[in-house]
């Protein structure tokens, strides 16, 4: 007779799981806000929109990867940014379309469990839920051996917000004649990593852990594993006091990609040099020998976020963000159009 197969003599090891979420359980119940009425392990999240006051709004939902920046994560044995860069990305996601989120579900799907990597993912998670305010409500962490390569794994997330209906931004106020106010990324964000390491890492030869000028003194990886910035807490006031007719979270595509999901039928006139370009997109692009327009398509070049502000409350929007110290770039205006982003002559 032949010897019995175990599950984990196939590849997955349920004690792993057990142990991961042991290791991040108290992570997660740390992010717990009025309106979670589960616990962790339940089979489903439950969440009482009334008690967290949100009754009667609009829910926006997200979801999203963090791409191959995990291939940079892995590489440098650093998890927990990578889990922080999912849940910003999303809350940018609903922000622009003028929601608060409310609470974040993961997937972790790997080849062979790694407690330690699987939990590092998971508490980056719920730290920056924990800082934003929402719940790490549920998740599920997949052992897939033939499907994912050992060492490999991914990362995805579910973010849910909410907006009361006559708050939405869905781009029907944007119009001829408004500021395009651009602010700052903090790095790649989680977009361009397939490009970016193919310049760093092949063609230029780079390591994790050299410092060349270009970056300012940081290393190469933590110019890489830089998190993805969240502006949530920066623009939830100018949202509720209605100052912003839309707003666009430049990801993958750069700005000519996401301007348009917000313009109608505008136009977006972007003026060349009007805001710095950091020293890694300048690497990048110099390294890689693409023109402006694959530059901004497959990076953010320093933009992370534009806001479409009419020009009677453009100072006083400026004025606003420049008090809690922000940096603020006019990069264009608006015209009648078809809804194009097109470079200033």
């Amino acid at each position: 007779m032949s010897e019995p197969i175990t599950y984990r003599d196939a590849g997955v090891n349920i004690d792993a799981q057990a142990e991961a979420l042991a290791k991040a359980k108290s992570s997660i119940r740390s992010t717990f806000i009025p309106g979670v009425l589960s616990d962790v392990g339940h089979f489903g999240g439950l969440f009482d929109l009334d008690a967290a006051g949100v009754g009667g709004q609009v829910l926006v939902a997200s979801a999203d990867g963090v791409g191959t920046k995990l291939e940079v994560a892995k590489r440098a044995g650093i998890f927990d940014t990578v889990g922080r860069d999912l849940v910003q990305h999303c809350i940018n996601d609903v922000l622009v379309q003028g929601a608060r989120p409310l609470f974040f579900l993961d997937y972790v799907g790997t080849g062979k469990l790694d407690p330690d990597v699987v939990s590092g993912l998971i508490s980056g998670c719920a730290a920056a839920c924990k800082e934003h305010g929402l719940a790490l409500l549920g998740g599920e962490t997949a052992e897939m051996p033939g499907l994912y390569a050992e060492g490999d794994f991914d990362l995805v997330g579910f973010l849910v917000g909410s907006v009361a209906r006559d708050k939405i931004l869905d781009g029907s106020a944007v119009k001829p004649g408004q500021a395009l106010l651009g602010l700052g990324s903090s790095g790649l964000h989680t977009n361009g990593y397939s490009l970016a390491r193919k310049v760093l890492f092949e063609r230029l030869g780079l390591e994790l852990d050299d410092r060349p000028e270009a970056l300012g003194g940081v290393t190469v990886a933590e110019a890489l594993l830089a998190p993805h910035r969240s502006y949530f807490e920066l623009l939830w006031p100018l949202l509720e006091e209605r100052k912003l007719a839309a707003m666009a979270h430049i990801t993958g595509g750069g700005l000519l990609d996401n301007l348009p999901r917000v313009l109608g039928g505008c136009d977006a006139v972007i003026e060349p040099g009007s805001w710095p370009v950091p020293g890694l997109f300048q690497m990048l692009v110099e390294g890689a020998g693409i023109d402006r327009d694959e530059a901004h398509r497959a990076f953010n070049m320093g933009i992370g976020m534009v806001l479409l502000v009419d020009e009677a409350e453009r100072e006083a929007v400026t004025a606003s963000l420049e008090a809690r110290g922000e940096a603020v770039h006019r990069i264009g205006h608006t015209e009648a159009g078809e809804g194009l982003v097109r470079w200033a002559r």
